[in-house]
């Protein structure tokens, strides 16, 4: 990955952000001497239609800090780096960073686990008290998809529903299991997958959604921008290179229950 065009393109959408909408970071207590952070993005005008509480993939740790009076980020991921998409709909969009007792990042045990759903509960408990009688969605990308599904099964009927995107099937490596033997009816909410149709990442494969399809709604993505990374990195169809702008379009369309496409060319 060129790091030149990260670095451009996370200054471009920062600055959208704080041009156009309030964007703070929230420290909350969470557990027995842990802290969770998060960064809080508003839509301005009307009452904001939703929230969603966007989870990163990779380690989960953005390295999200306030640096000489300016919000710094330390990753391109697809959720945070489109999180001003979701404002522009009208939602509230809260990227999770790794919680104060996970300085290195999460694997799959953590986010698989009571702690880490302990955590999501309080951001979206948060979103409830400053937001009241707004829905509150769970939105993962890759590995943060494990984290968006063990709390969805987790936290029940509290949250409205649970998109997973670029779903990571299939565990390997260090970091765990990944979603691979989950089962994705014990999540009470709606669950709504995304998937690129040529996600080249080995332990996202599309045909893994696909087989989910007739059992849970999907958005088949294709096409987009040439690869700019490796196939299990952001900048490649595994995080929508190109069809950013599309992909949240459709996604937001189906939290609000209003028609929605379910193939993006």
């Amino acid at each position: 990955m060129k790091a030149s065009f990260v670095a451009v393109i996370l200054a471009a959408l920062l600055g959208a952000a704080s041009a156009g909408h309030a964007q703070e970071i929230v420290t909350l207590p969470t557990r027995d001497g842990v802290t969770q952070s998060y960064l809080l993005t508003v839509p301005s005008g009307d009452k904001p239609t939703a929230a969603a509480i966007l989870l990163p993939g990779g380690p989960g740790h953005i390295r999200l800090r306030n640096e000489g009076g300016r919000i710094r980020l330390a990753e391109g991921n697809f959720l945070v780096r489109s999180r001003q998409l979701f404002v522009e709909r009208g939602l509230v969009a809260a990227v999770m960073d790794s919680p104060s007792d996970q300085p290195q990042g999460m694997d799959d045990g953590f986010r698989l686990g009571d702690k880490h759903a302990t955590d999501i509960r309080r951001v979206a408990e948060d979103l409830t008290r400053r937001f009241p009688g707004i829905p509150v969605f769970l939105v993962g990308t890759s590995r943060g998809t494990v984290s968006a599904a063990a709390a969805g099964r987790a936290l029940g009927e509290s949250v409205a529903g649970v998109v997973l995107t670029s779903t990571l099937f299939v565990g390997g490596g260090r970091s765990g299991p990944g979603l691979s033997g989950f089962d994705f009816k014990t999540i009470r909410a709606p669950v709504l997958f995304v998937h690129h149709a040529d996600d080249g990442c080995r332990y996202t494969p599309y045909r893994d959604a696909k087989n989910l399809s007739a059992q849970f709604a999907l958005i088949t993505v294709n096409g987009g921008d040439p690869a700019r990374s490796g196939p299990c990195e952001p900048f490649s169809a595994h995080g929508y290179l190109g069809k950013e702008t599309e992909t949240v379009d459709a996604l937001v369309n189906w939290m609000l229950k209003k028609p929605y496409r379910t193939n993006i060319d």
